[in-house]
């Protein structure tokens, strides 16, 4: 039966985000937008719209490295580093920082802050290099030198150490666990309590206290009641944690990553003391070089996810278990899955994600079990990996979303908004540019910040009348019918829109786009009279230069004969 002359009539609405995937794209897709988004918090995504504006927060003269929000009891101070100084409040606070990128983590009310060379803590008042606690690395030693047992570990972040003995009343010679002692620091005896400045002497090269008077035996039996705080400082230990680029908080304890010096090894802090990193608190992840780009918590596991490399396994996970003699552990497991991070991850709302060469992957599968990786960033992929600077991106989680930012242009992938493709789930996209060049970001009370060269920017929405370009562009639509010509029905489109100074353009087969007509204060819908005949796909652009919404479009187009060429 011929269908020419029929009028057919197609609905856009519903939109789900963009496709560059160069396939068939979707009614509701758009092949090429710019600066649009689902605002959720406006009309429950009933709408696209123009994405917010970016204003200036605060100006600064050297490049913004890092910002973070502090509460201090009643106080939130504002943490910014920037250049090689870190300031609260605009007032420095600690000067030789390193100029990349900055973590900020909170644990027991104080801020603890890396960027590769410090490890500093910050209490409202003082920023300050961590000082690390003093453990007891040995206890039950008695004079001369046998007896006692280990019992902490040494601490990376201090050189300070204390010993403790029982007394016998006889000996007099009392040796420290470690064969010498450094000579610039005065131990510390203590005696049943009471500190003892006099009445012994120390030889630094053997490690060794000699008291005049032989101490005492303890009051109880089979207490210490000799005390020696002495320092030993060993070279390159604080910097295993100071050099680390990546730290996160799991399970209640900090854990750090990314010395190149020791690409495989995965550090953490003892139970909520983020000032104590014993010697041998830490995981070799592999054998090879690949250095950690990511780790995530996620599904009651720490996944640590490794550049790629010649190795089979790139990517591990540790579970916290309890052990009777050592307390809480975490031993390592590997993944089946041999692709490698070449940029960073995430837990996306409980999605385990990271970037790999072939774009957002996804880790599938139940702990302990076979994983495997799926696909997430398809419709996106084309332009996304293509990007110059792809290995050098940053994410952020806003208002749903997970905005990867590469330079100026941000993907922003909708958690809300799911499709499954085969036997995986993808992310609906959108895509934004911005006037700026992000080098960080933040997110406090639902506003997000950026860092620039220049000083902190953040999203804004207060002005309806703020300059943004943004539009967005149908699918090319060939009407159902691609081996017939169609001409549209003059009176034929409607869109559902709100906004000012709309552009309305039309592109047909392999054309250019051709203005139909601009139209104000737009508050419910528009008529365009769209004029083409003889084509075999058209496509619309909807355009402007402050902000709109678009909520649905119909065209319709009569059919003519069979396309001719």
């Amino acid at each position: 039966m011929s269908v020419s002359g029929s009028l057919i009539t197609r609905n856009y609405s519903n939109f789900r985000g963009v496709d560059y995937s160069n396939n068939e794209v979707l009614l509701y897709r758009s092949p090429d937008s710019l600066n649009m988004w689902k605002n959720y918090a406006s009309d429950l995504g009933k709408s696209i719209e123009t994405r917010p504006d970016i204003v200036l927060h605060k100006e600064f003269s050297n490049t913004v490295f890092g910002l973070f929000f502090y509460k201090v009891g009643n106080v939130t101070k504002e943490i910014v580093h920037s250049g090689t100084k870190l300031y609260a409040d605009n007032v420095e606070i600690f000067s030789g920082m390193n100029p990349r990128k900055t973590i900020f983590k909170i644990m027991n009310n104080i801020l603890y802050i890396l960027d590769g060379i410090n490890y500093l803590s910050y209490d409202g008042k003082t920023c300050e290099q961590v000082v690390g606690a003093i453990p007891t690395t040995s206890i039950g030693r008695t004079p001369g030198k046998n007896g006692g047992s280990q019992y902490q570990d040494v601490n990376l972040l201090s050189p300070y150490r204390i010993n403790s003995f029982a007394g016998d009343g006889e000996g007099k010679e009392y040796y420290l666990d470690s064969p010498t002692i450094d000579s610039d620091y005065k131990p510390v005896v203590t005696i049943n309590d009471e500190i003892k400045t006099t009445g012994w002497s120390v030889d630094y090269s053997k490690g060794k206290i000699t008291f005049d008077v032989a101490p005492a035996k303890p009051y109880t039996d089979g207490q210490d009641n000799v005390f020696i705080k002495f320092k030993k400082e060993v070279p390159g230990y604080r910097n295993r944690i100071a050099n680390c680029t990546n730290m996160v908080e799991f399970d209640n304890r900090l854990f750090f990553s990314g010395n190149k010096d020791y690409p495989n090894a995965l550090f953490y802090t003892a139970d909520s003391s983020p000032d104590y990193i014993g010697d041998r608190q830490y995981y070799n992840d592999g054998t090879d070089n690949a250095l950690i780009k990511a780790m995530i918590p996620g599904n009651n596991a720490l996944w640590v996810i490794k550049e790629p490399s010649q190795a089979n396994t790139t990517i591990y996970y540790h579970i916290p278990t309890y052990d009777a003699d050592y307390g809480m552990v975490y031993p390592r497991s590997h993944s089946s899955i041999s692709t490698g991070c070449i940029s960073t991850g995430i837990n996306f709302n409980d999605d385990i994600v990271f970037y790999s060469t072939r774009g957002l992957e996804g880790i599938s599968g139940q702990i302990e079990s076979e994983q495997v990786i799926t696909h997430r960033s398809g419709f996106v992929d084309s332009r996304l990996i293509a990007e110059k600077n792809y290995e050098d991106m940053m994410l952020v989680e806003y208002e749903g979303y997970l905005l990867t930012i590469i330079d100026n242009k941000v993907y922003l992938a909708d958690s809300r908004q799911l499709t499954p493709i085969e036997n995986h789930i993808e992310y609906e996209w959108y895509y934004w540019e911005l006037p700026i060049k992000p080098t960080s970001t933040c997110v406090k009370d639902d506003v997000l910040y950026f860092g620039t060269k220049t000083g902190i920017y953040k999203l804004t929405n207060f002005s309806d009348d703020r300059e943004v370009d943004s539009y967005w562009t149908t699918c090319k639509d060939e009407f159902q019918y691609p081996q017939y010509q169609k001409t549209t029905n003059k009176r034929g489109c409607v869109l559902d829109l709100i906004g000012n100074d709309i552009t309305i353009s039309t592109l047909t087969d392999n054309g250019t786009f051709e203005e139909i007509g601009t139209y104000n204060e737009v508050k419910e819908y528009i008529v365009c009279r769209i004029k083409k005949k003889k084509w075999k796909s058209i496509q619309l652009k909807i355009s402007s230069t402050t902000p709109f919404k678009l909520f649905s479009g119909t065209l319709e187009a009569y059919i003519g004969g069979y396309v001719k060429r």
